[in-house]
């Protein structure tokens, strides 16, 4: 796919109705630090574009646990981390994308829940089951464009509404439910640095030391997601690639002001639903005791859209929770047939392996709608912030053994694994004591009864806490234990990404032991080295057409000259030139004259395949080689980096204005 696609996939794949509900409820809520997550983001794109993606392509991964057994080998962190990432899925993103859109139906349509919510899984699920990862990237860049331009025409009918932007800063403060005005309480009153992105270290909601926790938190979901990542690997190259990345943190500067600005505006125009604080209040205006702050963004919706535009509101957060859904239905199945079903059966065929990769989304379906009321009882006042958290005691081991793996050679299995454990247990801990509370409402006015430890320490503190554990114990395993084969790493960490040589499998390095050195020619020409040189002299298949003499006696540099027609035909001919290894699965290599048909031609551009005209090459050797190659060409490299240079300064003026 162009980086256009790219961009917007990844935009909309992160953007659901988690965003609409959850983002707009912390603005109705606390004011803007919550848009803290959305700027962060800018920067670690840029990371994922610079620093993640080129190993990634360079080593030839489909999925985050596929990497991870590449780097360490065994299976146990691979299946480990398939397992984990299923479950993080299946009870916290579906469900709570599902609970979020519910939230939004019961508000503006009235519709059952759970009728709503059949429809909806039902519609993605159909995406993916048929489509597949193309179908859902295209799904992403139409309703990316959706999205924007409905939450854009609120954002303007909101300010509108207000006064603008001034106003709305002035008024805010004021926006205080009656029970709260005309009651002998101070709950309910907005904060005081409610304008503020960084706040007090110990009374802030999102104290700005918490900043590195949160970008750990957030370089796990950017950088080694299976959702995120994938949509970037779907880059025809390594340079559309990382210019997707740059055009999404250009992207992420809009929720601020689409979703976060309106939320302050839904509490000022409507205090006493928004913003109550009466539990009983609340029950009756959203089932919830604990605060209605999430039902913002539908609020303004419902009561200042016209007839006509509301359907295209409804459209928007449809768009937004197909996006996300079919997002992680699409690699979730990946993830399951990928690095679970051909564990378990090992010459499944890739007919197989597609059939069982759809069926899963199938199981997806019926255990999210299962887990749905579990979620509606446990939901709080702010659903993101209740994601974040719950984040926060997942994500930091996860993060912290990707960029081990990815920056430091000497990290091995043992000590990779071990880590992992380790800090997933300590997560587990903080998890279950955490929510083994229930923390009373301030109207009830009764004393917190969790631990100081647990009210002391903030969840993005616990992030940062959880990270370096997590690398302390990898690191002194690792160091106490044999390290990899540097043979085996070609690659695979940030700073062998360019290397040509050939890479060793690491589980068959491990089996020989130290008794003595494999021989590395031998290892390439039986085929167990991951990668193997182009062999230019392959005789053609049977099914070869042969050309006339005057059409086999092209010269090589007219082919090349033909070749430069297109990016990727570009890169291939400079990985040739410079001896990148490839790997090629079948030679099945035709000449053809003339053009395709246009329809086909259109069928290719939409699916990334390159039309050769005359000379079309292996369409396997095509897509490994453009898989493993990280060429960049001059012009765009100055040009990605003039732009993320831009979006950086960019960020930092947000920061400095609203610090």
């Amino acid at each position: 796919m162009n980086w256009i696609l790219v961009g917007a996939s990844l935009f909309a794949s992160n953007i659901g109705s988690i965003h609409f509900v959850g983002l707009a409820g912390s603005g109705a809520a606390s004011g803007i630090a919550i848009g803290l997550y959305e700027l962060n983001a800018m920067y670690i794109l840029l990371i994922l574009g610079y620093l993640f993606v080129p190993v990634y392509i360079a080593s030839g991964v489909f999925t985050m646990p596929e990497y991870l057994k590449r780097r360490f080998g065994g299976q146990r962190i691979q299946i480990s981390l398939a397992v984990l990432a299923l479950l993080v899925y299946i009870f916290t993103k579906i469900s709570a994308d599902l609970y979020a859109g519910a939230i939004f139906m019961e508000q503006s349509l009235n519709w059952n829940i759970y009728w709503s919510i059949m429809l909806l899984l039902a519609v993605a699920a159909l995406f993916t089951i048929t489509g597949g990862l193309t179908a859902v990237i295209w799904t992403d860049f139409i309703q990316t464009i959706i999205m924007l331009l409905g939450a854009t025409i609120l954002m303007i009918i909101s300010f509108v509404k207000v006064g603008g932007f001034s106003a709305m800063v002035e008024q805010y403060p004021l926006a205080i439910p009656n029970s709260t005005l005309y009651g002998n309480t101070t709950c309910g009153k907005p904060r005081d640095d409610y304008m503020h992105l960084f706040r007090d270290p110990k009374t802030g909601d999102l104290p700005w030391p918490g900043l590195l926790g949160l970008s750990i938190n957030s370089v796990w979901y950017w950088c080694s997601d299976q959702v995120i990542v994938q949509r970037a690997l779907a880059g025809k190259t390594y340079d559309h690639a990382k210019a997707g990345t740059i055009f999404c943190s250009y992207l992420k500067i809009l929720p601020l002001f689409l979703l976060v600005f309106p939320g302050m505006i839904a509490r000022i125009l409507f205090p006493d639903t928004v913003g109550c604080v009466d539990p009983e209040i609340c029950k009756a205006v959203c089932g919830s005791e604990t605060g209605c702050s999430n039902i913002a963004y539908p609020s303004l919706v419902i009561n200042l859209m016209p007839y006509g535009a509301r359907g295209l509101m409804l459209a928007v957060m449809m768009a937004a929770l197909m996006s996300s859904l079919t997002s992680i239905f699409n690699s979730s199945s990946t993830i399951f047939a990928m690095d679970i079903w051909t564990r378990i059966r090992k010459q499944a065929s890739e007919l197989e392996v597609m059939i069982i990769g759809r069926v899963f989304v199938i199981i997806l379906v019926v255990i999210s709608v299962i887990w749905i009321p579990v979620v509606r009882m446990s939901q709080g006042s702010e659903l993101f912030v209740y994601i974040q958290e719950v984040s926060s005691f997942m994500q930091p081991p996860i993060c912290c053994i990707f960029i081990l793996g990815i920056f430091w050679s000497r990290v091995n299995e043992m000590g990779a694994f071990y880590g992992l454990i380790a800090g997933m247990v300590m997560g587990m801990v903080r998890f279950i004591w955490e929510y083994s509370y229930q923390v009373p409402s301030c109207m009830e006015n009764k004393p917190d009864p969790r631990p100081a430890i647990i009210k002391n320490i903030h969840y993005l503190y616990y992030a940062v806490f959880l990270f370096f554990f997590t690398g302390l114990v990898a690191v002194v395993i690792s160091l106490l234990t044999k390290p990899i084969e540097p043979r085996c790493l070609e690659r695979l960490t940030f700073w062998t990404r360019h290397s040509t040589k050939p890479r060793l499998d690491i589980d068959e390095w491990n089996a020989m032991g130290t008794k003595k050195e494999p021989d590395v020619s031998k290892e390439i020409a039986d085929g167990k080295t991951e990668l193997q040189p182009i062999n230019e002299e392959t005789k053609p298949s049977d099914d070869v057409v042969e050309e006339p003499k005057e059409m086999n006696s092209v010269p090589e540099n007219k082919v090349e000259s033909d070749l430069k027609a297109d990016d990727e035909s570009t890169l291939m001919k400079n990985d040739e030139e410079s001896e990148l290894p490839v790997v090629i699965i079948e030679q099945d290599s035709k000449v053809i004259k003339g053009k395709k048909p246009i329809l086909r031609r259109i069928l290719n551009w939409v699916c990334g395949i390159e039309d050769y005209n005359k000379y079309e090459l292996s369409t396997h050797k095509i897509q490994v080689q453009d898989m493993l190659s990280i060429h960049e060409y001059p012009k765009w490299q100055i040009v990605s980096n003039v732009l993320s240079v831009l979006v950086m300064v960019i960020a930092m003026v947000f920061f400095g204005y609203f610090a």
